[in-house]
């Protein structure tokens, strides 16, 4: 069986664990919330295994200790305060691109695809991180997190990208590390390219429902045909 190409004109990438690798910034902005709680800290290792899910389920996560845990709404509120302050601060710090990124998007542009960024990340963060770290100018526009009424894994924000683009679902492939991403693409009916390097709660990429696994986001641009 050959290698699948896609055709598409238009890509929507994820941001966390897909081009950056955030875990170091999202680790000391956790960390920092679990000190006002009065709580230790955690290692880095299992902060990563909670990140996939966006924001408000990661701190459910780090204040519960567990990865479907679950703590009570004033518990929440108070915590997502705290994250946010720190996070606000910590945010960009310590990011770094992972391999081939940029190269990856010049490749999508040099085809002419039109590119959004699609995450679940809250949209204040999401385009405070892209212009620190000197991506924001590959996308044409980006859809946070909390945005819109839902979030990836529903596919509302995959649907809102291709309106704002003005084109249908089969002309737009997506691109990203987790099973959210994949749901997500899968819920939208867009066809979607996982990256191996990410976050995806611990579980091995080889779990998802995927169309294709790539190294990285120029191995991705590779298997795009414009059209």
């Amino acid at each position: 069986m050959g290698v699948r190409v896609f055709r598409a004109r238009a890509v929507a990438i994820d941001l966390d664990g897909t081009m950056l690798d955030t875990i170091a910034d999202l680790a000391a902005a956790v960390n920092a919330m679990l000190a006002d709680f009065g709580r230790p800290a955690l290692a880095q290792s299992t902060v990563r295994s909670y990140v996939g899910k966006g924001a408000r389920i990661l701190v459910h996560r780090a204040l519960s200790g567990s990865l479907d845990g679950r703590v009570d709404d004033a518990t929440a509120a108070r915590g997502m305060q705290s994250f946010e302050r720190h996070y606000e601060r910590e945010n960009g710090r310590s990011a770094t691109l992972f391999p081939n990124v940029v190269e990856g998007l010049e490749a999508m542009r040099a085809r002419r695809l039109r590119l959004a960024c699609v995450t679940n990340k809250p949209q204040a963060f999401a385009d405070v991180l892209l212009a620190r770290t000197g991506l924001a100018a590959h996308f044409e526009f980006v859809i946070g997190g909390d945005v819109l009424p839902r979030a990836k894994p529903d596919p509302m924000q995959l649907h809102h990208a291709c309106e704002l683009f003005g084109l249908r679902t089969s002309q737009m492939v997506a691109i990203g590390d987790s099973l959210n991403d994949a749901q997500a693409a899968r819920a939208a009916g867009i066809p979607v390219m996982i990256v191996p390097y990410g976050y995806n709660e611990g579980r091995p990429v080889s779990t998802i429902d995927a169309d294709a696994v790539v190294a990285d986001l120029l191995e991705a641009a590779m298997r795009i045909e414009a059209g």
